[in-house]
């Protein structure tokens, strides 16, 4: 490939990962708008909803955020009563975040959400498992870089 075609914005994977990126963030506020929910809450619930009553450095590590990121989140999650936290026992620094009532009830209707916006994009008409699979695999392939 030319050094000129290499530099085209349009020929770069990272600026269409960027743009769907994008996108799918955009898609998910129109569709969490109702419930009052941000992405990146979102992004938390599904932690929690995997496996409830995690320490809050755990949620920050399987979502690739700071405490610094993930501390306001988590606090305005409480605020609007979806989270509860509490100091862990064996470490008085570490605290232990899990789902209200509210976010356990929640649940279903939130995803029902989600998968009818995804079935009225026609989203499924892209090879989903194919694009997951290969999304996963540069995933890999950059934590190995250790960036």
């Amino acid at each position: 490939m030319e050094m000129e075609r290499m530099t085209k914005l349009d020929q770069q994977l990272c600026f269409e990962v960027y743009k769907a990126s994008s996108n799918f963030t955009k898609m998910y506020a129109r569709v969490l708008e109702p419930f009052n929910l941000t992405f990146t809450q979102y992004l938390v619930l599904l932690v929690l909803w995997e496996e409830d009553r995690l320490l809050a450095k755990d949620i920050g590590e399987r979502l690739g955020l700071g405490t610094g990121t993930l501390n306001p989140i988590i606090s305005r999650m409480i605020a609007h009563g979806r989270l509860n936290k509490e100091q862990s026992k064996e470490d008085k620094r570490a605290y232990i975040i899990s789902l209200t009532e509210k976010a356990k009830a929640e649940h279903e209707p939130i995803e029902q959400a989600v998968a009818e916006k995804l079935v009225s994009c026609n989203f499924m008409d892209v090879n989903a498992i194919a694009l997951m699979k290969n999304l996963k695999e540069l995933n890999a392939f950059f934590s190995e870089l250790d960036l």
